[in-house]
């Protein structure tokens, strides 16, 4: 039980001259915390309706945030209205996309997360929307989307926060681009010190929010993300349920909120990934070969890199991210070249992470909390390495003779938008 009784979603409200949207939650009586997103573009035409749902959308998801500190046990909604699709969806990604901080916090990963239901469901708006919003991460995998989909009409990127880290890859990107600022409430920091709850949340789902309400600003209908099919694999397992660290880039998340957004604007709004057929290998071998030598000094994957007191790119070049990321370049791109991005060092032949090499490939303890790839693709990775590492033979592993890391799997994307890229993945 936790000491508190209510997380209260007490108001949104988005004011069109600044252009900035503030979300405010409460503790009981304890705490009010609020969190600002400011949407630095010009915005199109747009739908108050069609605003106020997805701005609706991202005020239930962000809270989620503020809702761990201290797990209360009672949702309570003073301003917005849920529907029992909308309603269920939130619990399930909840509950789901904390699996890893119940995890790390020792927590019960059964413990109920329950949405109330305050309104009946609603014909879905119909908004006026074309184009495509690819979402820029700084890292390789929405860069091969950048690629495939470039040449389209109405194509454009945006981002949340991480203006000074993501500015040099946008100008190299070369399409219009749109900003969001993400102010969140100082007020965790203080409390983490004094002992309430942290870890991981979401993000993935709260971003696929925020692209929600993009769209409508910026008058764009697709939000496309690039979350491979890896992304489905489980991280690890925990009192008997499947945790994992990637949930809300998976595809049970992807066709749950493409629900939700079809209950809401039909099917004028749409998300989905662009790479979901694809496995990590196989984006890396597509990023070797469209995009490498364009963004080798502008792009990483390294989640360092985007904390929030960092204002550069770089390559910490000692998490696991880092370490996949060599490992599954090292096939496709010449040895000096990948060294270069991390300063000279070569991370396959580094001591220090023999550990976390032998977790990607499965040998000993889990795989990383880490958003990294599959551990047969690690370990095919690793297999067309060692022919020009014979160090690495220490790594002893089976492997499939069947299989296929180029092989296409199941997405959910449109059948239009399928059609135009499909011979670009084969």
């Amino acid at each position: 039980m936790s000491q508190y009784k209510q997380f209260i979603f007490k108001d949104y409200r988005f004011v069109t001259e600044t252009k900035s949207l503030e979300l405010v939650y409460g503790i009981d009586d304890a705490f009010e915390f609020k969190e600002t997103y400011t949407f630095n573009f010009d915005f199109q035409p747009y739908q108050q309706e069609a605003l106020d749902r997805a701005l609706q959308l991202l005020f239930f998801m962000a809270g989620v945030s503020y809702y761990k500190t201290f797990l209360p046990d009672e949702i309570v909604i003073e301003k917005g209205s849920l529907d029992k699709v909308t309603a269920d969806f939130l619990s399930q990604t909840w509950q789901n996309g904390l699996g890893e901080f119940f995890f790390v916090n020792k927590l019960d990963p059964r413990r109920k997360i329950s949405f109330p239901v305050n309104a009946e469901n609603v014909d879905p708006v119909h908004a006026e929307l074309a184009g495509k919003l690819v979402g820029l991460g700084g890292g390789k995998d929405s860069l091969v989307s950048i690629e495939l989909l470039r040449g389209e009409e109405d194509l454009a990127t945006w981002s949340v926060g991480h203006k000074k880290q993501l500015s040099p890859l946008v100008e190299r990107v070369g399409l219009p681009h749109f900003w969001v600022d993400r102010q969140w409430d100082r007020q965790l920091l203080s409390l983490n010190e004094q002992g309430a709850y942290n870890g991981h949340v979401p993000i993935s789902a709260i971003l696929a929010c925020v692209g929600t309400v993009v769209a409508v600003l910026s008058g764009k209908r697709d939000v496309v993300v690039s979350n491979e099919f890896s992304a489905n694999e489980p991280t690890l397992e925990y009192q008997g349920v499947q945790v994992n660290h990637q949930y809300s880039k998976s595809q049970a998340f992807e066709t749950a909120f493409q629900a939700v957004l079809q209950s809401k604007f039909g099917d004028s709004l749409r998300y989905y990934s662009l790479l979901r057929p694809l496995s990590e290998l196989r984006i890396a071998e597509l990023f070797a070969t469209s995009g490498f030598e364009t963004y080798q000094d502008v792009f990483s994957s390294c989640n360092r890199a985007f904390t929030h007191d960092s204002n550069h790119i770089f390559w910490d070049g000692t998490c696991p991210k880092c370490a996949f990321v060599f490992l599954a370049l090292t096939p496709f791109v010449p040895r000096e070249k990948i060294e270069s991005l991390f300063g000279g060092k070569n991370l396959l032949l580094d001591p220090g992470l023999d550990v976390t090499y032998r977790q990607l490939l499965g040998i000993e303890g889990g795989k990383p909390l880490e958003c990294v790839g599959e551990v047969r693709e690690s370990r095919q990775a690793m297999r067309l390495a060692q022919p020009a590492y014979p160090a690495l033979d220490r790594y002893q592993f089976e492997l499939p003779d069947d299989y296929d890391f180029r092989a296409l799997q199941a997405g959910s994307m449109p059948d239009e938008v399928w059609q135009q890229i499909e011979n670009k993945l084969r």
